[in-house]
């Protein structure tokens, strides 16, 4: 929101709009530096498969010089476009972009890249697009006017408390619900005026039910009433309960009102590395691991669990994200491709089963008479009790 307030207070200034000519890319082994001869308005990169390709859309750039192959990077091409350039890497060999970003006086932008295979780069290429902003202090004051656009902040919420565990055997395994935004977040709005925290609540308390009359698993709120949590501290809850799945109950929407079905939504594999190193760079390292304490590891060992732990984690998450697909067939309306994936914080639990289920679209008459009716969050309820059952007994099994 800052970058779009400098913005807007540069045109209201009179401030000139940015324009930066691509001075030159320097292709490396694993970074992409580009130059220009000013300040460019923003970065985007995603990937293209058959052939493979990197393709970066710079907003306020126009085309320059070129570069020479190097590293996975077979050939450069640019092309301008109307609102900026585009520069097309073709790949020798398949490679993702990691991270990205512009020095502090915003005319070079730096792209980490990382070669993988086949499968890992058709996988990021679902992802869409990775965005990079330039520093935000371009915009010019004014010698005439002052301007100054005033928003007020939310104070920060308390300090999370533990929830009630409803189910009375503590053998069961512990599933956590998470009813998306609350309190001054309202999430999406229905045409009719529905807020999702609202449906949402709705929802997870319905899923709680079902599966505390099942007698198979423990359940928790994160949140029982309107109120708002970070987004860290709700799985922070879970990971504190000691809970088996953790799942995020949200509803969609879309600019079209013709978009329908549930999906499923787990971490993705960029945001589940970028983690990894949060974790692993973390200088307190005391935290649990998956029952392993990280304080009395090295450095070196406390990489190597984090990364088997999630990559265990992210399996599961995945796999119960197909039962849950697959379990709500014929009883809600489902996406064709349910199971998805995306940098979502809400999932970034290390040792945590974690889904996000997008329990339909509050954009679309249908879905949302369904989401507002006991009987629609009913057959919800039932999809997801069908597949934590499932869930836990092939787990059980295994083991």
């Amino acid at each position: 929101m800052s970058f779009f307030l400098a913005l807007l207070a540069g045109f209201l200034t009179g401030a000139p709009s940015w324009a930066g000519t691509i001075r030159d890319i320097d292709v490396q082994s694993s970074r992409i530096v580009i130059r220009f001869d000013d300040r460019v308005t923003q970065a985007s990169s995603f990937l293209l498969a058959g052939p493979n390709r990197i393709a970066l859309d710079l907003m306020g750039a126009t085309p320059g010089a070129g570069a020479d192959a190097a590293g996975p990077v077979a050939g450069v091409r640019q092309a301008a476009r109307d609102d900026g350039a585009r520069v097309v890497f073709d790949l020798a060999r398949p490679a993702i972009v990691t991270e990205g970003s512009f020095s502090g006086d915003g005319t070079t932008l730096t792209l980490e890249l990382r070669t993988v295979d086949d499968a890992r780069f058709a996988r990021a290429a679902a992802e869409g697009r990775m965005s990079f902003l330039p520093p935000f202090s371009f915009a010019r004051a004014s010698s005439r006017h002052s301007y100054s656009v005033t928003a007020p902040v939310p104070p920060r919420p308390a300090p999370f408390s533990l929830p009630r565990v409803y189910g009375a055997d503590d053998d069961r395994p512990l599933v956590v619900l998470d009813p998306g935004h609350g309190g001054h977040d309202p999430g999406s709005l229905s045409a009719g005026g529905l807020q999702e925290k609202d449906l949402a609540l709705k929802i997870a308390k319905a899923i709680r039910d079902e599966l505390v009359a099942s007698g198979r698993v423990r359940v928790a709120l994160t949140r029982e009433d309107d109120r708002y949590l970070l987004h860290r501290d709700r799985f922070e809850v879970a990971r504190k309960l000691g809970a088996a799945l953790f799942i995020s109950v949200h509803c969609d929407a879309a600019t079209t009102p013709d978009a329908t079905g549930a999906t499923v939504y787990t971490l993705s594999e960029v945001a589940s590395d970028k983690e990894a190193a949060r974790l692993a760079a973390r200088e307190n390292k005391s935290d649990i691991l998956a029952g392993i304490d990280l304080g009395t590891q090295s450095q070196e060992v406390s990489s190597i669990l984090i990364d088997l732990t999630q990559r265990e984690t992210m399996n599961a998450s995945a796999k119960f994200a197909r039962l849950l697909g697959r379990e709500a067939q014929g009883l809600i309306p489902v996406k064709q491709q349910a199971h998805r994936m995306a940098s979502l914080l809400v999932l970034k639990a290390p040792d945590m089963p974690s889904v996000l289920l997008e329990t339909g679209y509050i954009s679309n008459p249908r879905d949302v008479a369904m989401l507002d009716s006991a009987e629609g969050r009913r057959r919800i309820a039932e999809s997801v009790s069908r597949a934590v059952a499932i869930h836990f007994a092939t787990r059980m099994a295994a083991r």
